[in-house]
C-alpha cells in the first residue's frame, strides 16, 4: 500500500510532540489540514531548492487531496530530513529506511517563529485528525452541505480539497438535475457525504472455491472476522472487510442505515439481501487505506436452478459502481462461465477499466497444462466480453503456501512471481489513484445524468396534452430503441453512453410519462459548465503548489 502513509505513523516517539507542534503551526486555519500555501511557507524554512520541495509535495500528497493530514505531514518532514542529507527524493525513499534513524529536519528560524506565535496559537483549539487527514470540524461542516433542511450556496473558501470541491459541485449543479429527472430511481441513488469520503474498495467475483476469501487472507496475513474457507460454497453472503478499532461483524441491516457508511443504497434490495450482507471490521494497516468486498460464489450448472432470494446481478452492479477495482477469479478447474456468471460480467458494462482477471491456484498444474488452461480461459472470456481486445490475465497462486520449483520448474516459478508482483502493484496504486478515480466516476455520473435528462424530457415532449395518453405511453415504451436513436441524433450524443434498453424499459413501466419534467436548458447548462470549466479549475487549484 501507500508506504508513506503506513510508515510515517511509526515515527520515533520522542519526535511526536515536535511534529505535532510544527503541524499546528503550519496549519494556518487550525482545521487539521496543511494546504498548498501553508506548505509553501513552512517547507521553505528547510532551505531546500524549490524543485526538491515540489517532489516532496508530490510524494506526500500522493492521493492528490490538495492538503496534508498529520501523518502525511510527518512523512513530508522525514523526506525533507533525508533530502537535507543528500538523498534523492523518490516515492519509495522511506521504504528501506529505519524510521528511528531519521532525525527531525533542520528548519531555519522555526524556533523563533514558534515563540512569537505561541500566545496566538494557545487560543486555538487542538484538532484531532482522522486517518484520512480530515478533522471532525471539517467533516461536520461538509456534512451540513448534505442537510435536507437548508442548502445554502457553498462558498469557495470552504472548499479545501478536490473531494470537497466535488461535493460542492454535486450539491449545487449535478444533484438538482438528478432530482428533477428521477435519475436516482433509474440509475443510481443520490450521493451522500459518506460516498465521497469512503475508502477505496476492491471487489472479488468468481465461482465458489476459486480462492476469493483466501486472496483477502493472503493480503491481510490473517483471517477477517467471520471468514470461512473450504472447497464447498462457504461464503454465502456479501462481506465488506474494513478497518476498525476492534474485530467484529456488523449485520447488513445495521450497516445500511449508518450515515457514516456508504451502503445506504443497498436498502433498495430489501431485507432478503440485507440478511445476506455484513461488514467485518478489524484493526489492520492495510485496511486503513482500502476495503475489500468478498462475494458469494457464482453458481454454475445444476445449482443455477435454485434461485437466490435477492437480485444477485443487481447487487454486483451496485458494488461495481462503488468499487475502484474488480477482480474476476478463476482456477484451472473452473474455466466454464455459467449463465449466472455471464449475467454478472454483463452487469459490469461501463466499468471495464476496473476489471482485472486472475487465474488463481495455477501452481496446481504443470507448465504445459498451464499454457493450455490459459488459452482456454482467454477463449471463454472472448465469447462473454464480446470485444476484440485481449484482456490482461494475471497468473498466480494467492495463498500462504510457497511456490515450489518442483511443481512448475524454474521458468514457471519466475513467471508466477512476476505476475503476482504486477497484480500487487496494481493494488498498491489504488489509494494513490483514489482521488483520480473519484473524479473519473463523478464525470461518468454527470454524463449519464445528462443523457438520462434528455431521454426523460423527450418522452414528456412526445406525450399528448389531452387524449390518447395511455396508448402513446405504451407505444413509446415499446419503441424505446427508436426513442434512443432520435435523442442521440437530436442532441449529438455518443451512443455508447446510453443506458441498457431492457433495464430502462422495465423501470419506465411503473411511471406516468405525462408527469415527467420538460427540458430545462439552464439546469443542463449548469452541468455542462461544471464539466467544461469547474472541474478543470478545481484540479488546477489543488495541483502541486510548487508548479
Amino acid at each position: 500500500m501507500d508506504i508513506l502513509a503506513i510508515r510515517s505513523k511509526n515515527y520515533a516517539k520522542q519526535d511526536e510532540h515536535i511534529y505535532k507542534r510544527w503541524f499546528d503551526f503550519a496549519d494556518s486555519d487550525a482545521d487539521g489540514r496543511v494546504t498548498g500555501p501553508d506548505a509553501v511557507n513552512f517547507f521553505s524554512l528547510s532551505q531546500l531548492p524549490r524543485s526538491e520541495l515540489k517532489k516532496v509535495w508530490a510524494v506526500a500528497d500522493s492521493k492528490r487531496q490538495g492538503f496534508l493530514g498529520f501523518k502525511e505531514f510527518v512523512g513530508a518532514m522525514q523526506i525533507i530530513s533525508l533530502a537535507q542529507t543528500g538523498h534523492e527524493v523518490t516515492g519509495d525513499m522511506l521504504k528501506d529506511k529505519e524510521i528511528e534513524d531519521i532525525s527531525t529536519p533542520n528548519m531555519e528560524g522555526l524556533d523563533d517563529l514558534l515563540l512569537r506565535s505561541s500566545a496566538e496559537r494557545k487560543a486555538r483549539s487542538r484538532v484531532d485528525v482522522h486517518v484520512n487527514g480530515t478533522s471532525p470540524q471539517l467533516q461536520a461542516q461538509t456534512a451540513q452541505w448534505f442537510s435536507q433542511k437548508s442548502k445554502p450556496k457553498i462558498s469557495e473558501s470552504s472548499v479545501t480539497s478536490v473531494i470537497d470541491g466535488l461535493k460542492r459541485l454535486y450539491l449545487e449543479k449535478l444533484k438538482p438535475l438528478e432530482v428533477t429527472y428521477h435519475f436516482n430511481d433509474f440509475v443510481s441513488q443520490t450521493l451522500s457525504e459518506s460516498d465521497f469520503d469512503a475508502k477505496p474498495m476492491v471487489m472479488l467475483l468468481g465461482q465458489y472455491s476459486t480462492g476469493k476469501t483466501t486472496f483477502i487472507k493472503h493480503l491481510l496475513k490473517a483471517n477477517y472476522p467471520g471468514a470461512h474457507i473450504g472447497p464447498e460454497p462457504t461464503t454465502d453472503r456479501f462481506v465488506v472487510v474494513m478497518g476498525g478499532p476492534d474485530e467484529r461483524s456488523v449485520p447488513g441491516n445495521t450497516i445500511a442505515v449508518q450515515a457514516d457508511m456508504p451502503f445506504s443504497g443497498l436498502i433498495k434490495f430489501g431485507t432478503a439481501f440485507l440478511s445476506k450482507f455484513e461488514c467485518s471490521q478489524m484493526p489492520h494497516p492495510l485496511l486503513e487505506h482500502i476495503s475489500f468486498v468478498d462475494t458469494p460464489g457464482v453458481l454454475s450448472g445444476e445449482k443455477q436452478r435454485t434461485q437466490r432470494s435477492y437480485d444477485f446481478t443487481g447487487v454486483t452492479e451496485w458494488f461495481a459502481a462503488k468499487c475502484d477495482l474488480i477482480l474476476l477469479l478463476f482456477d484451472p478447474y473452473k474455466l466454464d462461465i455459467s449463465d449466472e456468471f455471464k449475467r454478472v460480467i454483463g452487469s459490469l458494462r461501463g466499468h471495464d477499466d476496473k476489471i482485472r482477471v486472475v487465474l488463481n491456484k495455477a501452481d496446481q498444474i504443470d507448465t504445459q497444462q498451464l499454457m493450455r488452461v490459459y488459452g482456454a480461459l482467454m477463449w471463454s472470456l472472448g465469447k462473454v466480453l464480446n470485444t476484440p481486445e485481449v484482456m490482461r490475465v494475471y497468473i498466480g497462486s494467492f495463498n500462504d503456501k510457497p511456490i515450489t520449483v518442483e511443481a512448475l520448474g524454474p521458468i514457471g516459478k519466475e513467471l508466477f512471481e512476476r505476475e503476482q508482483d504486477d497484480l500487487l502493484s496494481d493494488l498498491k496504486d489504488i489509494p494513490r489513484k483514489a482521488c483520480d478515480r473519484r473524479i473519473n466516476e463523478f464525470v461518468k455520473r454527470a454524463r449519464a445524468a445528462k443523457i438520462h435528462a434528455y431521454i426523460i424530457s423527450y418522452l414528456k415532449k412526445e406525450m399528448p396534452s389531452m387524449m390518447g395518453k395511455a396508448k402513446t405511453q405504451q407505444r413509446l415504451i415499446d419503441n424505446l430503441e427508436e426513442v434512443f436513436g432520435k435523442v442521440q441524433r437530436e442532441y449529438h450524443l455518443p451512443p455508447g453512453d446510453f443506458p441498457n434498453i431492457e433495464a430502462f424499459r422495465e423501470r419506465l413501466t411503473g411511471y406516468n410519462l405525462d408527469r415527467f419534467e420538460k427540458l430545462k436548458p439552464k439546469t443542463l447548462q449548469a452541468v455542462d459548465d461544471m464539466l467544461g470549466h469547474d472541474i478543470p479549475d478545481l484540479l488546477r487549484k489543488f495541483r502541486n503548489p510548487y508548479d
